[in-house]
């Protein structure tokens, strides 16, 4: 019984490890200009992102804002406020990661079949 449990147990972890990507860490000097500005361009398309959806540019129009310029205020927003805007867009419960979630179900799904008898 402890071995068919064990070899499961191996088989589950290959297959996880076959599935997780390969990466190859590199290191190497940058600059503190490379390192700035990619966040602050990522974190105004975030905002942009956020402006032109469906829901939150019909919620603009409703309150007398057209998309168009809220794209524009976006474009002349200080760095330090789209920061500000970018993490509390991240923190809304709507922007979470479901990635994380789907990963766990399926660890827990595959738990549950070797425990229930699985890979025999």
């Amino acid at each position: 019984m402890n071995t068919a449990w064990a070899r499961g147990i191996c088989r589950l972890l290959i297959v996880l490890m076959a599935l997780a990507p390969y990466q190859v860490a590199q290191a190497g000097m940058i600059g503190t200009d490379q390192l700035a500005a990619p966040a602050s361009q990522a974190e105004r398309d975030t905002v942009l992102n956020f402006v032109t959806r469906g829901d939150v540019a019909r919620q603009l129009q409703a309150l007398g804002l057209d998309p168009a310029d809220a794209k524009d205020r976006v474009a002349a927003m200080t760095d330090q406020e789209v920061q500000a805007l970018a993490a509390r867009i991240d923190s809304l419960p709507a922007g979470a990661d479901a990635v994380g979630v789907l990963f766990l179900i399926l660890v827990l799904a595959a738990i549950w079949y070797v425990w229930r008898g699985g890979f025999r």
